[in-house]
């Protein structure tokens, strides 16, 4: 199953799909190299190119996986901390608001009032 209106200069372009297709035919013990180079008109040595390729990248299926988890990771602690951080910062603000609520009742002043919705 060729890229159809890719045959540029008598080079034929294959999908990826196409390339693991064939290789996991052979891998599997389905057909031998050169039955499927017969049946779809495709060098041997092309195929056998594919299958080359095909191993030496397979480890990178995990790798992906084993990345996509450390960032995760990664992000789920940077957000911990920022959690952290501004419950720290509330409680700081809270403090002070107390502090400064009772410093106007011992002076004897109605304590100023923030309401958002006047304003």
């Amino acid at each position: 199953m060729k890229d159809e209106g890719e045959d540029t200069m008598n080079y034929q372009h294959y999908s990826p799909e196409y390339k693991a297709k064939i290789v996991l035919q052979i891998l599997q013990g389905e057909k031998e190299i050169g039955e499927l180079a017969q049946e779809h008109s495709i060098n041997p040595n092309l195929i056998r190119k594919w299958k080359t390729e095909f191993l030496e990248k397979a480890s990178m299926v995990f790798e992906d996986s084993r990345k996509e988890a450390t960032k995760a990771k990664r992000k789920e602690e940077q957000l911990e901390k920022k959690n952290e951080q501004m419950l720290r910062t509330i409680g700081q603000l809270t403090l002070e608001r107390d502090f400064i609520q009772d410093a106007f009742r011992r002076c004897g002043l109605p304590v100023p009032q923030f309401n958002p919705k006047d304003e």
